[in-house]
């Protein structure tokens, strides 16, 4: 439980320009100053983080959000109403308060509110947006728990708030609304089908580009130390050494098997949490298998894609 005196202190060091990693329904993030550019550089810093790769800021309310763009379009305010605070990122024009260097230069932001009692919080009481990318090194597994960032970050970060494990357990879904029609740019646990079932159709992302409009499009992210192989019905486990297989529906031969849920929201809970487990048993791999290549299992396919070897 994090005390009313933590989430004071923590407040304090972000506008002091500190950083300080916190819980989100979604993983820990590391939040500084959205509007500090020096705080946003720590965070670079920190997470060894591309600057091709821009933040995502969180805020406490739709006043904040529009507080920080040029424009707040309809179609924005209805996805607000419908899904925040919770698990999406809207992708909007910016504006001169938010500095460049959060946007890798870009001329829009990504803004969430976040369904998280200390999250919000925290915003609050800091009166700031914070910007906030996962709070562990670029590249590798997200953290789902306080222990998880301690483990990745150590001593880099100035507090963690360990406010338990979360809920939703994979990064948010992040949609732009910058263009004549909205482009999915990262999927998550809000669906596709959930967002056109209030805008109408929506378009997916074809190319990343040198400066990513939103963060997670690195062919290589979120990954486990071991190495992790994706595999099809028919593809074989790995040969050489002893390993974990995770499966949902298929179990096979290995050192370690652990089932999965069969439910996309429980193994997007659980799926980081999983992974970090798997890391710490000394396997020589972690085999999955892949989950449904449909739209409620997207986020969860994309992440276990960018995370294995192929």
């Amino acid at each position: 439980m994090v005390s009313r005196e933590q989430i004071a202190q923590a407040a304090a060091l972000i506008r002091s320009g500190r950083v300080v990693a916190f819980p989100t329904e979604t993983v820990y993030g590391l939040g500084a100053n959205a509007l500090d550019p020096t705080a946003i550089e720590r965070i670079y810093e920190v997470k060894r983080r591309p600057k091709t790769s821009p933040l995502i800021v969180h805020v406490s309310s739709v006043n904040m959000a529009r507080s920080l763009v040029t424009d707040w379009p309809d179609s924005a305010d209805r996805l607000a109403k419908a899904f925040w605070p919770g698990p999406l990122t809207l992708v909007l024009q910016k504006n001169d308060r938010i500095p460049v260097e959060l946007t890798a230069g870009l001329a829009t932001v990504g803004l969430r509110m976040p369904a998280h009692p200390v999250a919000l919080a925290l915003i609050e009481e800091s009166g700031l947006p914070i910007a906030a990318p996962s709070a562990n090194r670029f590249t590798q597994l997200s953290p789902t728990t306080a222990q998880h960032v301690a483990n990745g970050l150590g001593d880099a970060v100035d507090l963690i708030l360990d406010g338990g494990p979360t809920e939703v357990g994979i990064e948010s879904t992040v949609l732009s609304l910058t263009g004549s029609q909205p482009v999915l740019l990262r999927p998550g646990m809000v669906s596709r089908e959930a967002i056109e079932a209030l805008l109408g159709p929506i378009l997916l992302l074809e190319n990343a580009g040198d400066a990513h409009a939103s963060p997670g499009l690195h062919s290589k992210h979120y990954s486990p130390r071991t190495p992790l192989y994706l595999l099809g019905p028919a593809e074989p486990l790995p040969k050489l050494g002893r390993g974990i297989h995770l499966y949902w529906s298929n179990p096979r031969e290995a050192a370690e098997s652990q089932v999965m849920p069969a439910e996309p929201e429980k193994y997007a809970a659980t799926l980081y949490d999983t992974l970090h487990q798997a890391d710490l048993r000394g396997y020589d791999w972690i085999a999955v298998e892949a989950p449904p290549a449909t739209s409620v299992w997207a986020g969860i396919l994309d992440r276990l894609v960018r995370a294995s070897i192929r």
